[in-house]
């Protein structure tokens, strides 16, 4: 059995913050065996509410991994869960600064240390009313590509039951059924050699994000509407 990775304070912290946080629901986990034991992944994952991070930390963290996540600058600035989340070697994400590139420097740097990038392309919880993603930010492709890594799909679902950020509504009892469904990891191959323009980026990001919607519909039970990447353009 492998170890778990280590941590720090920081990470400890997180725990005792997260996991009586997941309490509120139970967990259901599908084929955990495709995340990596040890070395650098990209896991990538959609999101539905506020409760994710906490959820999906968990989540890798009893699969004996340290998730580092990619996450609005703004959560950065959140009392107390801001400064875990930088104390932990998350990655604030810039939108439309000179800073972005940052972002994406940071997360090269933490996939070539060994680790575990967390994101979620959306960037933000998805506006569909039924939960669907929306259209995704091609910076995953960005990632994928320039770092031979596993790059992960997992989708998760029952969050949004408890709290619903969109209605504002706080419903931990009864309690929900929180899943998360790994896929394979993305083959990425007959991209890695072809020239890198935007509508590459758009099409491996969309390839990525097509994975990561088959789990989900895997957890659901349900087809998506055809029109379910509708929404705002994915730009960085």
């Amino acid at each position: 059995m492998a170890d778990r990775e280590k941590g720090g304070f920081w990470i400890g912290a997180a725990a005792v913050l997260f996991y009586p946080l997941t309490w509120m629901g139970r967990s259901v986990y599908r084929n955990t065996h495709h995340i990596p034991r040890s070395g650098p992944a990209l896991l990538v994952m959609n999101h539905v509410s506020h409760l994710d991070p906490a959820v999906d930390a968990v989540f890798v963290h009893r699969n004996k991994r340290v998730p580092r996540f990619m996450a609005k600058d703004s959560l950065f600035r959140v009392p107390i869960f801001g400064k875990i989340l930088a104390g932990s070697g998350g990655i604030p994400v810039y939108r439309e600064s000179g800073a972005a590139g940052d972002s994406l420097r940071a997360a090269h740097r933490t996939l070539r240390e060994g680790k575990i990038v967390l994101i979620y392309p959306e960037g933000t919880i998805t506006k569909d009313p039924d939960g669907w993603p929306k259209r995704a930010y091609t910076g995953v492709a960005r990632l994928a590509l320039d770092n031979d890594v596993p790059v992960v799909p997992i989708a998760r679902w029952g969050t949004q039951h408890i709290w619903n950020d969109y209605t504002k509504k706080f419903r931990p009892l009864p309690r929900k059924t929180v899943y998360h469904s790994v896929g394979e990891p993305v083959d990425l191959s007959a991209y890695r050699d072809k020239k890198r323009d935007q509508a590459l980026l758009r099409e491996v990001t969309e390839l990525i994000m097509d994975r990561v919607l088959e789990q989900l519909v895997e957890i659901r039970g349900e087809q998506p509407p055809s029109h379910h990447r509708d929404g705002a353009e994915g730009r960085a």
